[in-house]
Order: structure tokens, then sequence, then C-alpha cells
């Protein structure tokens, strides 16, 4: 077993040269070796101060004219166009509101109700063959889409609201694993209407590819929907580069919204104008403020809205947001730092806890890896108990996981050596 003092000069030596050290500043935090950004992100220093002119000023005096001037009602498109980058967006496909299950089952319907309007069997623009018209209109007659794809290992919530989407679309669902769905999309004949899929595992931290498993989807003129709740803010995503469909995500992780923060969804441009929500409500009306009777949708991204948005939790997101900009923070940077935090986490495992004691079930490589490691350990539980007691915040996923989550912006590497350290001292009774 090497000596610790040797790899603690390591991580001493590696904060020192580390470009986004400063950030760290931004964020209230202590003692405490907090590993748990994976769950929800630490509080950005400055937000409190924001939270409180928002409570104090904007609604304590300003009252009901804050809805145009303070920009209340235009915020979810406005912070949906300051996430947009962080994902890879350009600026009017990101809206913000809801909650990650609700835009999972709004984007879901849409896209198996974009899938049967295709006809012949392929989403437009994508490489499939739908719509004669190149814009989306019917094309002729192809197989029924009748089923929805979904991934075996997700988060429980996306397993449920899609079983829910197949019933109210009369689908099947069919559960696959993301390694299987190319092989799967081949084998049914062109009859899967949309696939739902994580671009991190939540339990084991595996990155799957995004580009590779779109193009398998368009191909078989299908739409994907992907859930980016473990990538966004950790990693580069490329959704316009990859030509992604739909793509939902939450904002309390990497991004540090907050808990409870509204999580957002996006939807391509091009796909805007046949975008057809389950859930019409008056703020994704053409006339909010028109009270008709009858739906007409709103143009753009804005057809993602529902209901009156929850103004304290999304400003203190935006409030949030501006230590990415503020600092000049890069999503290429934050990549570059999670690979060699989570690398140096695995070396000192390696070197501090005696073999056969956990196992890690985060790929090695990092193309498939995101911003987390997860320890296979017998008693897990109990150990995460102990692991806290003494001052690092992991957590904890039956039945044997312990997860490790790395948020760049503000953990070190004197953090991860620490936390090995005292994971190999709580092992060892």
């Amino acid at each position: 077993m090497s000596e610790p003092t040797g790899l603690a000069g390591e991580a001493e030596r590696l904060d020192a040269a580390d470009a986004l050290a400063a950030v760290r500043e931004r964020f209230v935090l202590d003692d405490v070796t907090y590993l748990d950004g994976n769950s929800l992100g630490a509080l950005p220093a400055h937000v409190p101060a924001r939270v409180a002119d928002v409570v104090r000023r904007q609604w304590g005096e300003l009252r009901i004219r804050s809805w145009e001037e303070s920009g209340w009602w235009t915020a979810p498109e406005r912070i949906g166009d300051r996430i947009a980058p962080l994902v890879g967006a350009a600026a009017g496909q990101v809206v913000v509101g809801d909650s990650t299950s609700v835009n999972v089952f709004k984007a879901l319907v849409a896209a198996v109700r974009m899938a049967r309007e295709d006809g012949d069997g392929g989403p437009v623009g994508t490489g499939g063959t739908g719509g004669t018209d190149g814009a989306g209109g019917p094309g002729g007659p192809g197989p029924v889409r009748d089923e929805i794809l979904v991934d075996a290992t997700t988060f429980p919530t996306d397993g449920y609201i899609a079983e829910s989407a197949a019933r109210m679309t009369g689908c099947t669902l069919r559960p696959v694993t993301p390694a299987e769905v190319p092989s799967v999309l081949a084998d049914r004949g062109g009859r899967t209407a949309a696939v739902l899929l994580n671009h991190v595992d939540y339990r084991t931290g595996r990155l799957h590819d995004l580009p590779a498993l779109t193009a398998a989807a368009h191909q078989a003129g299908a739409y994907v929907v992907w859930d980016l709740c473990h990538s966004a803010g950790a990693l580069p995503v490329g959704l316009d580069e990859h030509r992604v469909d739909l793509a939902v995500g939450c904002t309390y992780k990497y991004l540090n919204g907050g808990p409870g923060s509204p999580a957002y969804l996006y939807v391509r441009r091009d796909l805007q104008h046949r975008f057809d929500s389950p859930l019409p409500g008056w703020n994704s009306h053409a006339e909010p403020f028109g009270m008709r009777s009858d739906y007409a949708p709103a143009s753009g991204a804005v057809r993602g809205r529902v209901g009156t948005p929850d103004i304290l939790s999304l400003l203190a997101l935006e409030a949030a947001l501006d230590v990415w900009d503020e600092e000049g923070v890069s999503v290429a940077a934050v990549r570059a730092k999670s690979l060699a935090l989570t690398d140096f986490f695995l070396r000192c495992v390696g070197a501090y806890v005696p073999d056969g004691r956990v196992e890690s079930v985060t790929p090695a490589a990092h193309a498939e890896r995101g911003s987390q490691v997860a320890l296979r350990c017998d008693d897990a539980g109990e150990v995460m108990k102990r692991l806290i007691e003494r001052g690092v915040v992991g957590d904890y996923r039956a039945p044997d996981v312990l997860r490790f989550g790395f948020t760049p912006l503000y953990v070190g590497f004197a953090d991860v050596e620490r936390a090995a350290r005292v994971l190999a001292r709580t092992l060892a009774g």
C-alpha cells in the first residue's frame, strides 16, 4: 500500500496547477469533502442575496409589476438560452420549467405523435425517409409506429413515465439496454416510434454513446429523447451537433440550481412547429392572456411551457448560472478536470484500499465515463453512513453501490485524496 503522503503531495501539486481552482471560492463550502454533487450541487455564494432581492423587492415591493418589470414572464426562455450552450444548443431551443419527470412525459408523447405523423417511417431532416415535402408533412403509408424503447437501466421515474406514455399512446413499451438499441431497432422493422435514453447511467456513471445511438434511432425512423440529468454541466453533450430531437434534464446537480430547481426541455428548432405537447397550458398558448377556450400553440420552444412558472426557484437557478458566465468556465475545461479527478480518485482507491474490498463499476475508458465513480462494496449503506460521519459525503444506491460525484467547479484533488484515504480507514474498521 502506498504511503498517503505521496499521493497527498501529488494532490497539492495538481490543485496548484488547476485552472478552475479559483471557481471554488464562488461556493459555500466547509471542511466536509462533498462528493454528492451528482445528487445536489453546492450553493453558489451569491445566490442567497439574489433570492432575497427577488423576495423583498421584486415580490415585496413591485409585486404583480414584476411579471413585466423584473422579467418574470420571459424567464423560462431567457434562462433556457443560458443553459443552451452548456448542452451544445443554440438559443431558442431550451425552455425551463416543471420537473424532469413532467418534461420526459411531454417529450416522449410528442415524439410518438411526430413519428406517427411522419407516416412512412422517418423523422424529417434526420436521415429517415419521412415527409415527402421535407417540412414535416405526412408521407405515404408505412409501418405502424407502436413501440417505445426505454433504457432498461434507467432511473425509475423515467421508466414509470415511459410506461404511462405507452399506455396513453397505445404503444408497447420495450425495455432494452442502450447497447441493445441498434440491433433492436433494426429487428423491429420500423415499428419503433420513440427511444428514451439516459446519457449517463445514474448508478454506474457509464456514459452512453449519444451520437451513435441518436443516429441509430434516426436510421430506423424513430425519434430520440435524451435524459441529461447526469451529464449537463459535467461534460459536452452536443445536442445540435448530433441532431438530437428532444432532451430533458434537471438543474440541481452539476448546474447547482438548488433543491427542486426547475428542469428544462430541449426541442430541436426544425421540430418545434410539430411539437404537440400532451400538456397544453395557458403559458404555451399563442395568446396566453386572450383567455380563449380553444388551444392554439405558441411558436418556438415556448410550446414546452405549461402553467405559471415557479419564479423563486427559477430565479435562484438563474443566479447560480452566473458562475459559468462570470468565471468564463467552458464545458471542455470542466470535462478535462472531471476526468482528471475521477482518474486520480481511482488511483487513490487502488493505493489505499486493500484488494478485494471494493470494485469499481464505473468504466475506466474516458469515452464511457461520466463525472462519478461507483464502487461496489459489501454493506455499502452502512459504509456510506460511516463515511458521512467522518466528513466524506457521497451517497448509496441499493443494493451495494457507493456513489461519489465530482463537480469540477468546486471539487479539488485534495478532496479526492482525502475521500479515498477516509474510505480505506472506514473499511478497515
